[in-house]
């Protein structure tokens, strides 16, 4: 199982209580905006802001809430002028990083990567760097309690790549395009994905183990605790145990 598997699955089961419910709500926000200024308002002809509200809908957070990000999208409502931008970079062991941010402020947004990539061993790249390592993918997790045979059969037919049992859960990998087709295939047949989100999955992982293995997940937390990054994609490979520890 790679490294950004065990991390996407335990940020689902941990993140909620981990994370302040102000901050899941302002990462989500920003998500809303981004994706209502890069394909509209409306959910139905854009389906990075049915991603957004899924997302927004698995935090709880209230629907007001979801609404006025979208009129703060579409500038009916003011508000900071958020844009999408990625940085790449190395962690410790020479681990490859790529990072998804909603900023108002990119000096701001370099300036806390640059001081916590150098707090554990890592640090920013030039554009293109490490991107070629990860490939877009979807991730779609569901409840383990399932029935695999039944599943397998659900989500191959809709288009998925793969159904593998992780964690205590299920999870689908299908091609980006494909997310939200495999995504309905399973509402259809009464099966609610747990979460359903666009990734980027490495190619190929580096193995770490020791002191370096515990440095990469500590600033896996500490990247994803900066209020304008909303994702970090790795390629570790580290014992399960270190991230359940965590």
């Amino acid at each position: 199982m790679s490294g950004h598997s065990k991390w996407h699955n335990i940020r689902l089961r941990k993140g909620a209580q981990d994370a302040g419910r102000a901050k899941l709500f302002a990462k989500v926000t920003r998500e809303v905006i981004v994706a209502v200024k890069q394909g509209g308002g409306d959910p139905n002809a854009n389906p990075r802001l049915r991603t957004a509200i899924d997302k927004a809908r698995e935090v709880s957070m209230p629907n007001d809430n979801i609404q006025r990000a979208i009129r703060r999208g579409t500038g009916e409502e003011g508000g900071a002028n958020y844009e999408e931008v990625t940085y790449e970079g190395y962690g410790p062991g020479g681990v490859a990083l790529y990072i998804e941010t909603a900023t108002d402020n990119r000096n701001r947004t370099v300036a806390d990567l640059r001081h916590t990539l150098g707090r554990y061993g890592g640090s920013l790249g030039e554009s293109g760097c490490v991107a070629w390592l990860f490939e877009r993918k979807g991730i779609i997790t569901l409840e383990a309690s399932l029935e695999e045979e039944q599943l397998m059969e659900v989500v191959l037919e809709a288009g998925a790549d793969d159904l593998s049992r992780q964690n205590g859960t299920f999870e689908v990998v299908t091609a980006f395009d494909s997310l939200e087709q495999v995504k309905s295939a399973l509402t259809q047949h009464g099966i609610a994905p747990t979460s359903a989100q666009p990734a980027f999955v490495p190619k190929t992982t580096v193995a770490l183990e020791g002191d370096q293995a515990q440095r990469i997940v500590r600033l896996m937390h500490a990247l994803e605790d900066l209020d304008d990054v909303q994702t970090v994609s790795a390629n570790f490979d580290i014992p399960e145990e270190l991230l359940e520890a965590d």
